[in-house]
């Protein structure tokens, strides 16, 4: 059983990462939490000691809230009607990070799916302010799924890693049961420095090829560049459905969300983005 945080906006951007998710796991047996996270357009005196449900006064952000949320559940089944999955409605007057954190804790869920973008869609922008703040705090994998990408089974997932990880305390078994599911094949790529690998380096990697010896893989070392040119050049060379990274303090993850403008940064990343959480 897969258990699959769903947010929504009720945007385009929102239904098509849904819709990602439940082509990706249509062979699986999942439980899919369609969240919504609500605060209302004039703060209300009587939100300020809890909703207003609470108080056993009216709620209609809740009530029209829930009404989209059961008109996204019924456009999903219409559209797939995947008799292994199930779909669960949750509103809340919250923000969404808070939200997302409390029943990702409550339910035990293996991931997050959601779109880069968001009601706005701005296309210079890689990653729209919630899903940054999503990514930021999770203590499970996301997965931002780009509105414009057009569903394709990750067959190859490009991970790119400075070895300097302990991966122990990465959700390195999410990646391996993902690339098991899809039947995927891990492309390892590090950029090698002029100094070579340190011995915690050595330590990491060899770690890392005894956890892959029973998954489809490869490892390249590339000369020497920034990191962001190299998987831009890597994707050119060898096209990939998925990119796969870990978030710790060290990444260029930290990059993207100081300076969020794609051509600032120079990522230009067109493929799901899943992102790994480290926890030390």
């Amino acid at each position: 059983m897969i258990k699959v945080v769903l947010p929504t906006d009720f945007s385009e951007n929102a239904f098509h990462a849904i819709s990602y998710a439940v082509k990706l796991l249509e062979h699986s047996t999942c439980i899919f939490y369609l969240v919504h996270a609500y605060t209302p357009p004039m703060y209300r005196v009587d939100y300020t000691m809890g909703s207003p449900g609470q108080l056993g006064l009216p709620d209609d952000e809740r009530y029209k809230a829930e009404e989209a949320l059961e008109h996204t559940r019924k456009k999903i089944k219409a559209k797939f009607n995947v008799s292994k999955h199930t779909f669960v409605t949750h509103a809340a007057f919250n923000s969404l990070g808070d939200e997302i954190a409390s029943i990702s804790q409550k339910e035990n869920i293996d991931f997050i799916a959601m779109g880069t973008q968001g009601a706005t869609g701005a296309k210079e922008i890689l990653f729209g302010s919630n899903t940054v703040r999503v990514i930021q705090r999770s203590k499970i994998p996301v997965l931002a799924v780009p509105f414009d990408f057009e569903y394709e089974s990750p067959s190859n997932i490009l991970f790119p890693t400075d070895y300097e990880v302990d991966y122990k305390k990465a959700h390195l078994d999410f990646l391996l049961k993902f690339s098991k599911l899809s039947h995927s094949k891990l492309h390892i790529m590090h950029v090698t420095s002029p100094e070579g690998l340190d011995m915690t380096q050595e330590k990491h990697k060899t770690y890392l090829e005894g956890r892959l010896l029973e998954h489809k893989h490869k490892f390249y070392d590339l000369p020497d560049q920034e990191l962001i040119e190299a998987i831009n050049g890597f994707q050119k060379d060898h096209p990939v459905a998925l990119l796969a990274m870990i978030k710790n303090k060290h990444s260029f993850l930290e990059r993207l969300f100081v300076e969020p403008i794609i051509k600032n940064i120079g990522l230009h990343s067109k493929v799901p983005f899943l992102v790994l959480p480290f926890n030390p």
